[in-house]
């Protein structure tokens, strides 16, 4: 019975420590970092994603508080997302200024060959492991040259890359409210000029969660679209009694459509799963080859079933989307690809279809993204064409006066230059 009971103690006390981790909404504080004098004299710049927020929505469910702010300032017609229109992988590249084949981050569920390992963004222990991150996210950048940063989520924002984490961080976790959250803004921003960050990254969930569970013009999206709308309008209210240079860029990390979820797509037939490690995605499918002589057979067995998706070598993926043979840096892009045609999906027997996704060629109007921003150094009542993410980062860079190579990243700051004050 000791046994027992014994046994059963150390069961409940790991089951209990891995929901604590599972839920951690503790703040995470590096300790020993300081501004440098020459830093405390810069701007600062909030950097907040709303994840699946389509360059429409403000429009079209009338966000007045985002449309009185990119009025005031700068408003993009759209921002294109990087291939493939998912979420790690955009938000990896904004952050980074590189497109996710140049990152390493090139899905949200991916096979590293050299590593034997497969990483997926429900993987806690993946996703806090730098060794999967390639290049200098912005808060690596900040910390590097003696400028504090802070992250309330934000995709890599865990792990501690080149060494580095953001000072302030927290891990992701859904049970930290709104008002809380602003409130913790609020506060580093109230710190000594030598503990305060300059660079914070903000994340909001909720409009991707609606659209993907009800579809885009549900009315849990509207009312999504109305609560991300009304917590910047909080966020601005509470910095603004600070009287401190604060400059906003309000984004997005990709759009969303309403798929087709009663015709979708099965595993071709022609795909031997004994041959191939396939991620899960209902979007598209990366086949890693176990035996390295099934690839062509297999591709020549998918031509011929190609109904409702494309497949392609790795070597005859389109160059538009930076993601073929001669782009992944770190040998992380399927050897096989399908791609899934507009309105399809597919369905590998995990589940209910949900009718929003998003993963589709990054020219679908669909897919697009937003890109606001207003601040001291932004321009006023000024609207720019369409833009690749992946041009958000020497932005941020400029603003902050950060110094960067910028042969090491695909961004360039003369396509975001125009909107700043000169």
């Amino acid at each position: 019975m000791k046994h027992l009971l014994k046994s059963f103690f150390g069961f409940l006390c790991l089951f209990t420590a891995q929901q604590v981790l599972a839920q951690d909404t503790l703040q995470h504080v590096v300790s020993g970092r300081f501004n440098s004098a020459e830093q405390q004299q810069k701007p600062y710049v909030i950097l907040i994603s709303a994840d699946g927020f389509r360059y429409d929505l403000a429009d079209s469910f009338h966000a007045t508080h985002l449309q009185q702010f990119r009025a005031a300032g700068v408003q993009a017609e759209y921002m294109k997302p990087s291939y493939p229109s998912l979420t790690f992988p955009n938000h990896y590249a904004i952050i980074t200024g590189l497109y996710p084949a140049h990152n390493g981050l090139v899905d949200n569920s991916f096979y590293d060959i050299n590593k034997g390992q497969l990483y997926t963004m429900g993987n806690k222990k993946a996703v806090a492991d730098s060794s999967w991150y390639g290049a200098t996210p912005l808060w690596v950048l900040a910390e590097q040259q003696q400028m504090l940063s802070a992250s309330f989520y934000w995709v890599a924002s865990e792990a501690a890359i080149q060494g580095v984490r953001p000072t302030y961080y927290y891990i992701y976790n859904d049970k930290i409210g709104i008002d809380e959250r602003i409130a913790v803004v609020k506060n580093w921003l109230q710190l000594p000029p030598e503990k305060r960050p300059h660079f914070i990254t903000f994340y909001l969930p909720e409009v991707d969660h609606a659209e993907h569970t009800y579809g885009v013009n549900s009315k849990q999206t509207v009312d999504a679209v109305h609560f991300v709308d009304e917590a910047i309008a909080k966020l601005t209210t509470a910095i603004a009694s600070l009287n401190l240079p604060v400059n906003y860029i309000f984004l997005s990390d990709h759009g969303m459509a309403d798929v087709d979820v009663n015709n979708t797509l099965p595993l071709p037939s022609a795909i031997d799963t004994n041959n191939f490690i396939i991620p899960r995605s209902n979007m598209l499918l990366h086949l890693y080859a176990k035996n390295r002589a099934a690839i062509l057979p297999t591709y020549q067995k998918l031509k011929i079933q190609e109904k409702g998706f494309s497949v392609y070598l790795a070597n005859e993926i389109p160059e538009r989307w930076h993601y073929n043979q001669s782009n992944d840096y770190f040998n992380r892009v399927g050897d096989i690809l399908l791609v899934p045609h507009y309105p399809k999906v597919f369905n590998l027997g995990s589940g209910k279809i949900t009718p929003g996704k998003h993963g589709y060629d990054n020219d679908m109007p669909e897919m697009r993204a937003t890109f606001y921003a207003w601040g001291p150094a932004f321009k006023k009542h000024y609207t720019i064409r369409g833009f690749e993410n992946i041009h958000v980062y020497p932005l941020i860079a400029k603003v902050l006066g950060l110094q960067y190579q910028s042969d090491a990243i695909d961004g360039q700051l003369k396509v975001l230059a125009p909107i700043l004050k000169q």
